[in-house]
This record gives C-alpha cells, structure tokens and sequence, in this order.
C-alpha cells in the first residue's frame, strides 16, 4: 500500500523523507530556541495552503501578528490565506476574550476544545496543524509530559491532521521539555546549533519516521531573509556529536566509583 506524503515545503528535507511526513503523523520537532523550527513549521504550513489544503497554527511563545510578519519576511503570504478562512492561527499570548481564536489558558484540554471547534467550521477534510510550542502546556507540570502529548496524539488522529508539535529542548532541561512528545511521536525531527569560530551553526537530523527509509545524517541548514530555511547539506561527524553529555558522564563516574568502593 503506498504513503501518502505531505511536503514539507523545504526540498531538501523532503528528499530527506523519502517524499515528505506521511500523511495522519504526529510528529515531534525538538531542539533548543533558536535552531529554525518555528520557521520549518511556517513552510510546512505554507506548503499546503499553496495547494488548496486548510491549516491551524497553534503559537505560545509569540504573537499572532509576530507569526504573520514573519512568515512575510519568508516569502509566505499568511495573511492573504487568513482573509480567504483557509488558515487560523491561534494566539495563546493573554488575547482578550472575544477573540475566537484565542486560547485563555494554556490547558490541554482548552487546545483540544479549540481545535476540534475551528475542524468543524472547517470540515472534516485533512487539515494540516502546527503546535509551536507543546512543551508550553506543561511548564508547571512537566510529569504529565508524556499523558498530555499521547492525550492530544489520540484525539486529533481522529480528526484527520497532521501535526507538527515543537518542544523547546536543552541538555539541561530534557527531563522537563524534552521526552514527553517524543515518546508518543510517529517521528521525530530534531534541530541543533552550535558555535564555530564565534559564528552560530544550525543542523537538522530526523532521527525517527516511521515507514520511512529516512536519511541518517545530520545537515547544515541556514535561514535566509526572503526565502527562509534553506538545507546546505550532509555534515562530517563531529566529536560534539557522538560524546555523551557532561552531566551523564559525570553520572557514569560516579556510579563506577562507588562500584569500586563496594568491592572487597
């Protein structure tokens, strides 16, 4: 049976994906602020607007106006799809209560209420969502990371989207951004930056997609003014990439010292 695959609007990545995300995934976009994954959810976004598909873009972290303006500087003509009520973009940032597109709390359960409510005024054809970021829900409870995301993966498969749910994640705050959305994910694409010679480096890896013969290897990737994120292509391995993070070695150490003490 052949997959259908959705584009994700950046060649490259595409080609990455065999063809693109497969259609009905819930998948995980995770790595530190500032990698470019707000910007790949606009394109992925935009590349179903442009063929006739609806979409729903979730913020937390940003304004609704903020996501318009820069999708514009990107090439991507959000508002001109908003007027023509193919795209809805929900603004989480405190909007006052008469906004129908708003969301007054960051509650689960308000985000699925929501949603379902816009799928209908849409109908029930596929409807392409963006989440930016899910990891927001959870900021006071990150235990429930992982109940909240299978919750909202259960619910919205059966409204027929494809989701894209971003996670900030850090080295030093995984346990509480990280592991709860990429644990219920059907794949997962992971952003990475990195400092050289003073100059900031952004990289992208999908490290998992299910039914997917995906590509291994990680890839420089660069955003550019007026035409957004742009894959440069595959990395050498680094050093920084396969070393264990400091705070597991010192971990491991510890537990092998104590080992050795315990032995007669």
């Amino acid at each position: 049976m052949e997959i259908e695959r959705l584009s994700t609007g950046v060649v490259k990545i595409d080609e990455m994906l065999k063809g693109g995300i497969p259609k009905g995934f819930f998948v995980a976009v995770v790595g530190e602020p500032g990698c470019g994954k707000t910007i790949f959810c606009m394109h992925f976004i935009y590349a179903g607007l442009r063929r006739g598909e609806k979409a729903i873009f979730v913020t937390t972290e940003e304004s609704r106006e903020s996501i318009i303006r820069q999708a514009e500087q990107f090439g991507m003509k959000y508002s001109e799809y908003i007027e023509k009520e193919q795209l809805v973009i929900i603004d989480a940032l405190m909007r006052p209560r008469g906004d129908p597109y708003t969301l007054t709390s960051l509650n689960p359960e308000e985000l699925v209420e929501k949603l379902i409510s816009i799928k209908r005024r849409m109908g029930y054809e596929h409807v392409r969502l963006v989440i930016d970021s899910l990891s927001a829900f959870w900021l006071d409870k990150p235990a429930m990371a992982r109940r909240y995301s299978y919750m909202l993966k259960k619910i919205l498969y059966q409204w027929n989207f494809t989701v894209l749910a971003t996670s900030q994640y850090a080295i030093t705050t995984s346990e509480a951004f990280g592991f709860g959305v990429e644990h219920v994910a059907d794949g997962i694409i992971r952003f990475r930056r990195s400092l050289k010679k003073g100059i900031l480096k952004r990289y992208v890896i999908i490290e998992k997609m299910r039914q997917t013969d995906h590509d291994l290897r990680m890839h420089e990737i660069a955003i550019i003014d007026g035409k957004g994120l742009t894959v440069l292509g595959p990395v050498e391995a680094r050093r920084e990439d396969i070393a264990l993070p400091e705070h597991v070695i010192k971990k491991i150490v510890k537990s092998s010292k104590k080992a050795e003490e315990e032995i007669p």
